[in-house]
């Protein structure tokens, strides 16, 4: 005789998933890449690394987003690690609808050696990656790149991404 399974648990509502993960402070970054003659750039907090051999990180992109398939095309992109002073960074390249030209002219950037992507002279810590694979995500794409290159630009304080508003470790509660 089979024993039937337990219905499943009907999932969190949206915003109740949103407290909880806005509980979970995070770093937060800014992705770049180059691809078509444009620069693209947007800002993220859902960065980690993955693997030590071979080196990976992963990022995770709204499918929405049009650093979306500029990165996937491209196939090589940038993470920029944000000092507490770059929060007007973060805040302008995480605005929608903002325009994609000249979007970072307002933002000291050098070019990657590795891929020639734009990466942040203000930032703690810089990564050119390579894209290794990208995995369905729901409404969002897991970007695994594997990484090109690393530096540490800046020293600094993080700025951190905590209960939906940037802050800085020392100050936040």
């Amino acid at each position: 005789m089979t024993v039937p399974a337990a219905p499943l648990p009907v999932p969190p509502a949206p915003d109740a998933f949103r407290r909880v993960v806005g509980r979970f402070a995070t770093g937060v970054t800014v992705l770049t890449t180059s691809w078509g003659g444009n620069d693209y750039a947007m800002t993220a907090n859902a960065f980690t690394s993955v693997s030590l051999d071979p080196l990976l990180v992963l990022v995770c992109v709204d499918l929405e987003a049009r650093f979306h398939d500029a990165a996937v095309a491209a196939g090589v992109w940038g993470v920029s690690v944000l000092s507490q002073h770059d929060r007007a960074t973060a805040g302008w390249l995480a605005t929608r609808g903002r325009p994609l030209h000249g979007q970072l002219e307002r933002v000291p950037v050098s070019r990657g050696e590795a891929t020639g992507v734009p990466l942040l002279s203000t930032a703690l810590a810089t990564l050119e990656c390579a894209t290794h694979a990208v995995h369905e995500g729901g409404d969002h794409s897991i970007l695994v790149g594997e990484v090109l290159s690393a530096a540490t630009p800046t020293d600094g304080e993080p700025l951190l991404w905590y209960r939906g508003q940037y802050g800085a470790h020392r100050h936040m509660h």
